[in-house]
């Protein structure tokens, strides 16, 4: 077993990470609330604009 830690323990530990990371992600993207939208048309090379909203 890695680092000789028992499997309830390391699957506990697993599963904290993962949870802690997917709250992280979640708490960032509604931090900077990014566009997911898809155009149907793409930009023209150097015509897109992006900005962080977080940081006015």
């Amino acid at each position: 077993m890695p680092a000789e830690v028992s499997w309830p323990k390391y699957l506990k530990m697993v599963t904290a990470s993962v949870l802690a990371m997917f709250a992280g992600a979640q708490v960032v993207h509604n931090y900077y609330k990014p566009d997911l939208s898809v155009p149907e048309i793409p930009p023209k090379p150097g015509g897109l604009r992006t900005e962080l909203l977080g940081l006015k």
